[in-house]
């Protein structure tokens, strides 16, 4: 008769104790391999808003400086009948049409990186001003053209983070190799978009500036 060594079952405690052991380790492990990535943010849409301004900022620049006109042609066109004027060289947005113009004149006191520039044969009620960084403020780049809408975007984050980025790009392509902060008494020629919301009172986004 052979005889056999009776083997007795872990006991129920130790049993759970292993399984508690195991499954910290997988959770750990699982923990390590794991990367958030936040609801809405530009890994979990897999959009570059630094990429999409490196491509589209040449764009509005190629088509802001083929449809800028001088400022004392748009001010008559204006005086006459604005709406039309807005229609005619502008894109209409929910607040005013943004328009393009170029120009040269004297660069004036300056604050916070923006300009007054004295543009010859103007009328004195006029301001021009020239915004230069380091904040670029406002998405008329973004929306200059017309072509470039809410409804490409994933979401309004995706859709501001675009506007930043353009402006971005123009400051890298157009203001970086100039010395912004002692623009004061240089004559300058630009040409940029401003919102026409005062019609006395322009801030200009330029897409190109020389210092001459």
């Amino acid at each position: 008769m052979s005889t056999y060594a009776s083997i007795s079952p872990a006991p129920a405690k130790k049993r759970r104790y292993i399984g508690v052991v195991v499954a910290s380790v997988l959770i750990g492990t699982m923990a390590l391999d794991t990367k958030i990535i936040p609801i809405g943010s530009q890994e979990e849409t897999g959009f570059s808003a630094e990429r999409y301004g490196a491509e589209q900022f040449p764009l509005v620049r190629e088509d802001v400086e083929a449809r800028a006109i001088e400022p004392a042609t748009l001010i008559a066109e204006l005086d006459t009948d604005p709406q039309a004027a807005g229609e005619r060289y502008g894109v209409a947005t929910s607040i005013g049409p943004i328009l393009p113009i170029t120009f040269s004149g004297v660069v004036g006191e300056g604050r916070n990186g923006i300009y007054e520039i004295q543009v010859a044969e103007l009328p004195d009620s006029l301001t021009i001003r020239l915004q230069t960084g380091p904040a670029i403020n406002g998405t008329d780049l973004r929306d200059a053209t017309g072509t470039i809408e809410f409804g490409q975007f994933t979401n309004q984050i995706e859709y501001q983070d675009a506007g930043a980025a353009i402006n971005d790009e123009m400051k890298r392509q157009v203001l970086d190799e100039i010395d912004t902060s002692a623009l004061s008494g240089e004559r300058v020629t630009a040409t940029g978009v401003f919102k026409l919301i005062n019609p006395d009172n322009w801030l200009v986004t330029p897409v190109s500036l020389q210092v001459q």
